[in-house]
């Protein structure tokens, strides 16, 4: 035999019936908290500290890339 059950409610509704308990208001007060955070750490970001941090050793990588290959091409000299 086969039983089927439907039951038509929403999330709050069937946390309350089984008890557990809402977390709602402390996923709120936790994503306020990371939104604070978020933003405090954006404020502090300086845009050409960044580009320098980020396209510096990128530049060094390809010179070197660049070197190797051409190394590589005439055999090691010049």
């Amino acid at each position: 035999m086969k039983i089927n059950i439907e039951i038509d409610c929403t999330p709050e509704e069937a946390r309350t019936f089984m008890g557990l308990p809402d977390v709602k208001p402390m996923q709120e007060a936790m994503m306020a908290e990371v939104q604070t955070r978020v933003q405090e750490q954006l404020a502090k970001m300086d845009p050409e500290a960044l580009m320098k941090e980020w396209v510096t050793p990128s530049m060094e990588g390809f010179q070197k890339m660049q070197k190797a290959f051409w190394d590589a091409a005439t055999g090691g000299k010049g």
